[in-house]
């Protein structure tokens, strides 16, 4: 497991590295590409106090990324949520632990919020994603639809 990653709010230097990692499998590949859109998104996350965009920076390198955002909502009480969204990992640093410190830093910054509950959603294409979440504890408990506009 790494020992040396820093978490860290992205930089909007940081964005390149981050499409860039959003790109890298075959599903990602069919989404992503060449736009000034990435930089307006970047400075809309940045601006909102209840998103977090980070990165895993390992030895100065953009090794992982994922999104966290906080919702408000009414039910459970009235508890706020954490989605997890975006994760990534550099293909150099698969398999060695990133992901799971990735995700287990995440889960801890909710918990220190007062969360109730941390949510996230997996493409069914991602068999071994939908697997490695599941060994962190994540249940498979609704089915989500999407509609692409």
């Amino acid at each position: 497991m790494p020992t040396d990653v820093i978490f860290r709010s992205a930089t909007e230097k940081d964005v390149p590295a981050i499409v860039a990692l959003l790109a890298d499998d075959v599903i990602g590949a069919g989404r992503e590409g060449e736009s000034d859109r990435y930089l307006a998104a970047f400075r809309d996350i940045d601006a909102d106090p209840r998103n977090h965009l980070v990165v895993a920076d390992l030895a100065g390198e953009v090794a992982g990324t994922l999104q966290l955002t906080y919702i408000p909502g009414l039910s459970r009480m009235g508890a706020e949520r954490a989605q997890i969204e975006a994760v990534r990992v550099a293909s150099a640093h698969r398999s060695r632990g990133l992901g799971r410190e990735m995700i287990t830093w995440a889960v801890d910054q909710a918990k220190q919020r007062g969360c109730g509950l941390v949510q996230l959603t997996s493409d069914k294409r991602r068999s071994d994603a939908i697997r490695f979440y599941e060994s962190l504890g994540f249940e498979l408990t609704h089915e989500g639809l999407k509609l692409q506009l």
